[in-house]
């Protein structure tokens, strides 16, 4: 399979995985300004899954930008991906429909964790293709962000029980640090060239 289909696949899922979230915002039924605040938490919810949505996107490119070849390891391994990427809409409907209650919190953070895990298994599928040797796999060398969002997932989890805003700033601190773009395998594929 070529690579550009790979691309395109994803890349509608993804774009529906959006489309989903926004539809979930109704439109309020007054016309005052006051009408809009229950959206807020709801609105809040979105930018936040937006924003990671957009990370998997950006670094998912980059990701099969090093490729070379696809099999089938990689496609199921790209499914596995996208299939916890596409409960994402659920886990933040429900947070921000319950002003992100305890449980919602709990729950948005095991979906985030389980798709940086899935996350790592693509990318170790794609190393294992590309050989521990190749270009992206010394572009991926160190994943200290990798590490540290797992760890920062975690102690959301663990912290939503106990108080919901520490939840939510472990969740903002992973995605505004990887809002960040991630420029070792930039820096590799432009050494290259």
């Amino acid at each position: 399979m070529n690579k550009t289909r790979l691309e395109a696949f994803s890349d509608g899922v993804l774009a529906i995985i959006i489309t989903i979230m926004i539809l979930e915002i109704k439109v309020p039924h007054g016309h005052e300004f006051a009408d809009l605040k229950p959206l807020i938490p709801k609105f809040l919810s979105y930018i936040l899954s937006f924003i990671y949505v957009g990370i998997y996107w950006n670094n998912h490119h980059y990701l099969l930008h090093g490729l070379s070849k696809v099999n089938g390891k990689i496609l199921w391994a790209n499914l596995h991906l996208l299939f916890w990427l596409s409960l994402i809409p659920v886990a933040t409907g429900w947070m921000g429909e319950h002003n992100f209650a305890k449980a919602a919190m709990a729950f948005y953070g095991g979906i985030l964790l389980l798709c940086a895990i899935a996350y790592v298994i693509l990318q170790k599928t794609v190393l294992d293709v590309e050989g521990r040797d190749s270009v992206l796999a010394k572009a991926l060398a160190k994943d200290v962000k990798g590490k540290a969002s797992v760890i920062l997932y975690t102690v959301g989890i663990v912290a939503s029980f106990y108080n919901e805003w520490i939840s939510g700033a472990a969740y903002f601190i992973v995605a505004m640090s990887w809002l960040i773009p991630d420029k070792r395998i930039e820096r590799v594929f432009a050494s290259k060239n």
